[in-house]
């Protein structure tokens, strides 16, 4: 389990970058610390919403979809994203893209808030 400490600044405008592992096989949870720019625990409430998912490639024109989308919550001064082990078992090993995007709310801005890679490991043992 990856635990991260981010800052958001939603003046920026730009995503915070991160890059994670995924075992395949096997259940996979990150959790980002979220502070502001005076390092507070940002004061995430329950309007807020979350959703990520990773793809093997983007680009201007790709037609490729996403390979898995994450379980993502979002809690005061946290995010979080998880998948299953049986989530993660079928996934090529690999290098993919993902990004985390939050919104205050249905029709608020949508804030790319973070993105970076995820090496892939392929699962070598079944589960116990």
């Amino acid at each position: 389990m990856a635990t991260k400490k981010i800052t958001f600044d939603p003046t920026a405008g730009v995503p915070v970058a991160s890059n994670l592992t995924i075992y395949g096989g096997a259940n996979f949870n990150a959790t980002f610390n979220v502070v502001d720019t005076s390092n507070t625990s940002y004061g995430f409430t329950t309007a807020w919403s979350a959703s990520a998912q990773l793809q093997k490639s983007a680009g201007i024109g790709a037609t490729t979809v996403p390979t898995a989308t994450f379980t993502a919550g979002i809690t005061t001064g946290s995010i979080t994203l998880a998948l299953s082990s049986t989530d993660t078992q079928p996934i090529p090993e690999g290098r993919y893209l993902y990004n985390v995007l939050i919104s205050p709310g249905i029709g608020q801005t949508i804030y790319n808030i973070i993105n970076g890679n995820i090496l892939v490991y392929p699962g070598i043992s079944s589960s116990p």
